[in-house]
């Protein structure tokens, strides 16, 4: 059994590549799960998709093809290259998966070094999986120990501190090229990223013009944000892109939205942020069009990861740490149900023996209770050795092979773990919407 990983992130895969890769419909990863599940090797499985990142996490009987089948399954979904794929993605396997794993939950692999969106796009991951029944016991134990080692993270560094996202990356660029105070910003599309470029625009002073196609969500935004922001339908798109100065788009659309034949030309220069995966905005760059897409924020990101370099490498100690916790973790869930497999056979064994004897004339009924003390006394005291043993292997390279060999020599089948809440989800999302 393994765990292992497939992962294409900002770090490497380019955001074309990335837009094609993106998982932004639940039908798409409906159909996703369902066709990598059609290999029988694979057990249990989590997508995780944002703009970001595309992770697919996986529980496996047998590793062997599997590198070949998931990117194929990729190749026939998402229209793209197998070989560019395989120049561009990274593999892990076993505790490398389990370390890369802890490593995104706690915000140490993500664009934005320290932003918090990561653990809540996680858990949705998560949950989607489990109500699509691809997702079991193995992954729910790594998921919830990521989810601790991120509140590790988060309660022993400050890497977390003063949190910031895209959207904010974003919303500073801006800042950097205009002046915000009582510009109007729009703001294209009512979901969370966009929620916190408001929020973001609101505490740089700016006036917010949220567009969105449900005008309902639009408006119960604008009223939850307060007096500075407003809503329109987006069928006002074309008016407003020729109105307007300043544009944050981040839309689930899955083609570009904004393109050259909605814009008239303008003597003054508009601003495009476009913080969507796949992209929303289309446009030819000039003196009086600038467009940033989600990777031409880096600058910013660097001076983040700068400021925080010290704090990740106390995080990153936390995730070895923690990886190695997992694992020893997993050792004893495998070695405490042997040690009382083995002690209940041994007494399963005695008891009929003595009944036997019992039952032949060998032994009086009287002498039942004594006889069986006596027995328990010599199983407690040749077991004691193997059951010390057993638990100081807990943990180590060899816990594996040991627990294989002693279930094949004693013919003890593999025991459910009664009494484990193999699908509570154990981690609380709080302040998510950081400004």
């Amino acid at each position: 059994m393994h765990y292992y990983c497939i992962s294409f992130t900002h770090k490497n895969t380019d955001i074309a590549t990335r837009e094609k890769l993106s998982f932004s419909n639940d039908d798409k990863k409906r159909e996703f799960l369902r066709l990598i599940h059609s290999n029988n090797k694979i057990l249990e499985s989590l997508l995780l998709s944002t703009c970001n990142r595309v992770e697919i996490f996986i529980f496996l009987a047998d590793s062997e093809g599997i590198h070949e089948f998931v990117l194929n399954s990729l190749c026939l979904l998402c229209d793209v290259n197998k070989e560019e794929l395989n120049l561009k993605a990274d593999f892990y396997e076993d505790s490398g998966a389990i370390h890369h794993l802890f490593s995104v939950a706690s915000s140490l692999d993500s664009l934005v070094v320290g932003e918090t969106q990561i653990a809540g796009q996680l858990k949705d991951a998560y949950k989607f999986s489990l109500q699509e029944q691809r997702c079991g016991v193995n992954i729910t134990r790594a998921v919830h120990y990521a989810f601790k080692c991120a509140a590790n993270v988060r309660n022993q560094t400050e890497i977390s501190k003063n949190p910031i996202s895209v959207a904010s990356v974003a919303v500073s660029k801006a800042k950097e090229l205009i002046n915000l105070e009582n510009k109007t910003a729009v703001v294209i599309g009512a979901g969370e990223m966009s929620e916190l470029a408001c929020k973001h625009l609101i505490n740089a002073k700016a006036k917010v013009l949220i567009l969105n196609r449900d005008l309902e969500k639009a408006k119960k935004l604008s009223e939850q944000l307060g007096s500075n922001v407003n809503f329109e339908s987006i069928a006002n798109l074309k008016e407003i892109l020729n109105t307007y100065e300043i544009f944050f788009s981040a839309t689930n659309a899955q083609h570009a939205i904004i393109i050259d034949e909605l814009l008239e030309e303008k003597n003054y220069t508009r601003y495009f942020f476009d913080i969507a995966v796949p992209r929303d905005i289309d446009l030819k760059t000039s003196d009086k069009i600038v467009v940033y897409a989600v990777d031409d924020l880096e600058e910013v990101v660097r001076k983040n990861l700068t400021l925080r370099e010290h704090q990740a490498q106390i995080a990153y100690s936390i995730v070895g740490n923690m990886t190695n916790d997992f694992f020893k973790y997993l050792s004893k869930l495998a070695t405490l149900p042997l040690v009382k497999q083995l002690r209940l056979q041994a007494k399963e064994i005695a008891h009929k023996e003595l009944q036997k004897a019992i039952n032949k004339g060998y032994l009086k009924s009287s002498n039942h209770q004594e006889a069986q003390k006596l027995i328990n006394q010599v199983l407690n005291a040749f077991l004691h050795h193997p059951s010390v043993n057993l638990k100081k292997l807990s943990g180590t390279m060899q816990n594996d092979a040991v627990i294989n060999s002693m279930r094949y020599v004693f013919d003890l089948k593999n025991e459910n773990l009664e009494g484990l809440n193999h699908y509570k989800c154990e981690f609380s999302l709080e302040n998510q919407n950081e400004i």
